[in-house]
């Protein structure tokens, strides 16, 4: 590993900015399809963790096998922020909250006029005591939207303290985005991109690819994604590694890598249909975007260029496809995972050659 040092723009005299180099390979292709991306596509992964690359590789691997490839459905996109004021009391929070969504239109058009890209969507309240927590949704282009949603809510929140002057501010960010954090209502509403990957896997392909078979695959995912997600408490979070790939991937393409915490949340079903594996990831949660901070970076630019995230396009598309592309690989890794899992002394053989 080497260290980049540079003078750091706005820092003390002497300070200097350190870039650590994260181990980085290119996997696959995928064979994708669906309403953001079509084709074989390389993904590129940074991590520490080496036996990721060929568990991945091994999914792209199935992937090809199959007509079609991977499905990829990109469901739903926004990005939110959650403010909160303080009310004279719960019926003049909730007479406020009432009266908002009857004047969603001009909420719409300030957030209209202060952004070229952010578009208002939707409004959802909670109310606790003499607390009015707001939570904006937002569309955001092909930005992750983080800081596009904060700046359009900083405009509501203007707007809607002169609307309703017995409010008082109380912070910018009310913990009902939930930004971070792996909370219930993330999953429920989203938060990012909504993508579902699904693949119907042929039975021959399961035994001779890996080395398993469709039965034993579903019988695991019950038994530890759901139940065992149960037992532990888990938030909206029955899978087993969602957040190993996303990291990967958002390091490789210049994220914000601290998004995985909602990442990890996500659903994985696994059935057999007709004596094969009906096998699909659900990833409410994927915080991605082309353009905005971190994408400066050359080999960052040089990444999105690779996935064919650097083409024109109309607003949001970009993003779109890459969330498409962060989800394929983590089916890719889902997949491999569970199937070796099935098998004693698997896992712990692979992370012994790759990582010792």
């Amino acid at each position: 590993m080497t260290v980049q040092d540079r003078p750091q723009e706005g820092a003390p005299a002497g300070e200097q900015e350190r870039a650590a180099r994260v181990p980085l390979r290119w996997v696959g292709p995928i064979r994708v399809s669906g309403n953001a991306v079509q084709g074989e596509i390389e993904v590129p992964l940074a991590t520490y963790e080496s036996p990721l690359w060929p568990s991945v590789r091994r999914g792209a691997r199935i992937s090809r096998l199959v007509e079609g490839g991977l499905r990829t459905t990109v469901v739903d996109e926004r990005m939110s922020r959650s403010v909160l004021f303080v009310a004279p009391g719960a019926q003049a929070a909730l007479r406020v909250a009432v009266e908002l969504e009857a004047r969603l239109d001009e909420a719409q058009d300030v957030v209209a006029g202060s952004s070229r890209f952010a578009r208002l969507i939707d409004v959802h309240h909670q109310i606790a005591g003499d607390l009015l927590f707001v939570r904006f949704e937002f569309r955001t282009g092909d930005a992750s939207g983080h800081n596009m949603a904060t700046l359009a809510s900083d405009r509501l929140m203007a707007w809607m303290l002169q609307a309703w002057p017995d409010l008082r501010y109380e912070s910018i960010s009310g913990n009902y985005c939930s930004d971070k954090k792996a909370t219930a209502v993330n999953g429920i509403l989203g938060r990012g991109k909504n993508v579902v990957t699904q693949m119907t896997i042929p039975r021959d392909v399961v035994e001779r690819q890996l080395r398993s078979t469709p039965e034993r695959i579903a019988t695991l995912n019950t038994r530890k994604n759901l139940v065992g997600t149960i037992l532990a408490g888990g938030l909206r979070s029955a899978n087993a590694h969602y957040a190993n790939m996303l990291l990967a991937f958002y390091l490789a393409t210049g994220q914000d890598a601290a998004n995985i915490v909602e990442g990890s949340q996500g659903v994985t079903q696994a059935e057999v249909v007709d004596g094969d594996l009906a096998f699909s990831c659900t990833v409410p949660n994927v915080i991605v975007g082309t353009v905005g901070n971190g994408k400066g970076l050359d080999f960052v630019e040089e990444n999105l260029a690779r996935l064919g995230c650097r083409e024109e396009r109309e607003p949001g598309a970009n993003a779109r496809r890459l969330a498409a592309l962060a989800a394929a690989s983590v089916w890719c890794g889902e997949l491999s995972l569970l199937a070796a899992q099935t098998n004693p002394g698997e896992l712990m053989a692979a992370h012994v050659k790759f990582e010792r």
